[in-house]
């Protein structure tokens, strides 16, 4: 472990990484440090070691730590910069977190800020100190500079870490905190505003020699003049703002007939998004993957390559699931891209982690320059488990003004690496973000907090950046978790909705892809949807083993990925009814229960039953009858009627509950867990309680215990009579409301937009009408279930 006290750190000399050697002494690997004086002790994290006779003989076991090396001893002219005492993190949820586990490794302090809704959450219980610096909107808390450099000065932080998105890549903020005295850590602003523009970032790319898809990145933003120089470039084409991110501001045009009302809406939603509406065109490339490089670079002008992610997977633009390394680049591929990324970043004198990302052709194996991120990304877990090196460390190394911990032959590449982002989405409904508590939280048992360490086997190329993959090294699989929510956690509708990232390591692509696919079963959540049953599919898939991906996976393998939902089996509806059988056993298990005092006693010669209605969540007019009859203590026969099929009778089934939410019957464990139905009433399917029963795979089926028939007819009647009543599907912001009392509107009309969790929702007329109310303002939070517009279809 790096020593943080500034007495010590301050004598601290680095022995030059790039000085070393390794070699095999008695068929054990080694590492060789160059001479230093007699009694100099080398501090290499975690272990203290003596150098003798001018040389450092370290054995290396099958795992191996990677890590600075440094030396302490008095007089010397080359002086290790110590880590900071204090910094703050600009961020909230999982990022927030991985930061403050690696500062604490260091002996670092922390301090948190949060605003008023993350008050419980799990960055703030973990940090040293921890601010409140507003209410929920990010515009009055997590965006506030005033504010984070306030508490900065409270609390003696010296630098700042941004984590992702927020303030990440804002310059203004940077230079702020340089006026004030405080340590950005991240590249400088410079770099920052030439990467952040995409029409200038690619102008620098070009003039450094890195290849940019072909097209327009001009100031002309003249329509007729983009509209020939489309012409030139050849259709397809793709619009794209200037200062974008995310999809939005984002056309792809296929023929010259449509390209100026693209070209319209897409400024439209750029000055909107971004406020500024200056669009580029470039070719659209139609089997396009996204392969993107890690880089970092440090004060000294050192610059190296961390290998490539694969970033293909997506949906609404934005990324689900990552790979590192990218499969099935050759090793001069591999050191092309690396070689273009580090000239991209000595293009702008950067410092600090950033990713080059780049747009890969499928058909003609060519690449482009797309766009730098000027920041650590959210899939850095990925590199950092194929190296073996811990990023925010180098990000802190580089910030107090030391050189790169290795060079770039000292870099393993060794594996594969996976992550699955968990969202609180739907992705049955076009990945519809969702919100709310988080009822139940199973996860996965992590094996690594941190990514493994790992052996660098010598390379055969005089190329450093050439490299093939290390998959002949024994690798011991391992899962990270980084998340920044636990059970009981809300999800609110203020911020991304992501609950998590599944992180895992294997020595190959094939053993790493197992590795997830035995996660995502292990990963079970209640309260919001989410898309991990997506995710299952997808690390299942044919065509996604293979490594066969593009950025239009999704849309292309769509009937795969969304196969039709099929009625649950018998024996998952007698799971079902066993459950609710046995809770109430439980539940009121006193000498007056008949179900316990009585046994298996039979009336009139019958076995004691028990009738259990449920229904599909979604369809609760079709109910399925399960009996339930206890045949001796501990042991039951269960009859599912259906009505589109024969009765179907499991006998003397052994059935007992091991916890509140596990059944042990059928030979297996089976987690069920139960929702409680919600206080409000504005949809039928909102009126039972839901059992979420987990099958061994993972998959995830969702039941209904129908309340009493006269409450079922009660909401059925609400809702007839308020069928021109539109409602918020979630507790939503109020973007835009489009109509006023008395207007007259079509069925499928735009009457109000939403934006929930960073997504645009637009909400249409149902029915053709006049509107008789509007019970919403823009700028207004609403709540779930809330009325926004009430529509007169009588008239």
């Amino acid at each position: 472990m790096i020593p943080t006290n500034r007495t010590v750190a301050q004598s601290l000399c680095r022995i030059p990484v790039q000085t070393a050697s390794r070699a095999v002494v008695n068929g054990v690997a080694v590492l060789r440090v160059p001479k230093a004086p007699a009694g100099t002790v080398a501090l290499v994290p975690g272990i203290a070691r003596n150098i003798k006779n001018g040389r450092l003989v370290r054995q290396v076991h099958a795992l191996m730590r990677r890590g600075l090396a440094t030396a302490v001893h008095n007089g010397s002219s080359s002086t290790r910069r110590p880590h900071f005492d204090k910094m703050l993190i600009a961020n909230r949820g999982e990022i927030a977190c991985r930061v403050i586990r690696t500062a604490k490794k260091l002996g670092i302090k922390t301090v948190a800020v949060y605003s008023e809704v993350d008050a419980n959450s799990l960055h703030v219980l973990e940090a040293d100190e921890a601010y409140c610096i507003g209410p929920a909107p990010s515009a009055e808390s997590y965006l506030c500079v005033d504010k984070i450099i306030d508490v900065c000065h409270k609390s003696g932080a010296q630098a700042v870490h941004p984590g992702y998105g927020f303030l990440s890549e804002n310059a203004k903020f940077a230079e702020r905190l340089a006026e004030e005295g405080i340590v950005f850590i991240g590249p400088p602003s410079s770099a920052i505003v030439s990467m952040g523009s995409k029409s200038e970032s690619k102008n620098i790319m070009l003039a450094a020699g890195v290849p940019c898809v072909p097209g327009y990145h001009g100031t002309d933003q003249d329509q007729q003049h983009l509209f020939s120089e489309a012409g030139k470039i050849g259709y397809p084409v793709l619009i794209k703002a200037v200062h974008g991110g995310g999809g939005k501001g984002m056309r792809v045009v296929s023929q010259p007939d449509d390209f100026m009302d693209a070209l319209e809406s897409a400024k439209r939603e750029s000055l909107k998004a971004f406020g500024d509406q200056n669009v580029l065109v470039e070719k659209f490339i139609e089997r396009p993957r996204h392969v993107e490089v890690q880089v970092f670079a440090d004060t000294t002008g050192g610059v190296v390559s961390l290998w490539e992610r694969d970033c293909s997977v997506q949906r609404r633009n934005q990324k689900i699931i990552e790979e590192a390394p990218a499969p099935g680049l050759s090793p001069e591929l591999r050191a092309d891209l690396s070689d273009k990324a580090i000239a991209a970043a000595r293009a702008v004198n950067y410092v600090g982690a950033g990713t080059v990302e780049f747009i890969f052709d499928n058909d003609t194996q060519k690449f482009y320059f797309m766009e730098m991120n000027t920041r650590l990304q959210v899939e850095h877990p990925v590199t950092e488990m194929i190296t073996g090196l811990d990023l925010v460390e180098w990000q802190l190394e580089v910030a107090a003004g030391n050189p790169l911990p290795l060079s770039q032959s000292d870099i393993p590449l060794v594996g594969h690496a996976f992550e699955a982002r968990i969202y609180a989405e739907n992705p049955r409904n076009d990945f519809l973000p969702d919100s709310g508590s988080l009822l139940y939280l199973s996860t996965p048992t992590p094996t690594h907090t941190f990514a493994p360490s790992l052996i660098l086997l010598s390379s055969e190329s005089a190329q450093p950046t050439q490299r093939t993959p290390d998959t002949s090294s024994a690798v011991t699989p391992s899962l990270r978790l980084e998340q920044g929510f636990t059970q009981g956690a809300q999800i609110g509708v203020f911020y991304d909705p992501m609950i998590a990232k599944l992180v895992v390591h294997g020595r190959d692509r094939t053993e790493a892809l197992r590795v997830l696919r035995r996660g995502l079963e292990e990963y079970k959540v209640v309260g919001v949807s989410t898309n991990i049953d997506f995710l299952r599919a997808l690390a299942g898939n044919d065509n996604f083993i293979k490594g066969d991906v593009e950025t239009g996976f999704i849309k292309k393998h769509y009937a795969e990925l969304f196969p039709p939902l099929h009625e649950p089996s018998p024996e998952i509806l007698a799971q079902a009814a066993l459950y609710v059988a046995l809770r109430d056993i439980t539940a009121y298990d006193t000498p007056q229960s008949p179900w316990v005092s009585l046994g298996a006693r039979r009336f009139n010669g019958e076995v004691c039953e028990r009738k259990i209605t449920l229904s599909m969540d979604e369809s609760l007019g079709t109910n399925v009858n399960v009996m339930v009859g206890q045949t001796s203590p501990g042991y039951f026969d269960i009859t599912v009627q259906r009505p589109s099929s024969p009765p179907i009778t499991f006998a003397s089934i052994a059935a007992r509950l091991t916890s509140p939410t596990t059944l042990t019957a059928f030979s297996r464990r089976t987690t069920i867990v139960s929702q409680p139905s919600p206080t409000s009433v504005s949809t039928a399917s909102n009126i039972a309680e839901r059992l979420h029963i987990f099958s061994e795979d993972g998959s995830k089926t969702t039941l209904a215990l129908p309340s009493p028939s006269w409450l079922v007819s009660l909401a059925v009647d609400v809702l007839a009579a308020s069928k021109g009543a539109l409602r918020a599907p979630m507790p939503s912001l109020v973007v835009e409301v489009k109509v006023t009392v008395g207007d007259k509107v079509e069925k499928g009309q735009a009457m109000v937009i939403l934006e929930s969790m960073k997504t645009e929702i637009v909400l249409r007329s149902e029915v053709a009408g006049i509107v008789k109310a509007v019970g919403c303002a823009k700028g207004e939070m609403v709540e779930e279930g809330r009325e926004l517009v009430d529509i007169d279809a009588s008239t």
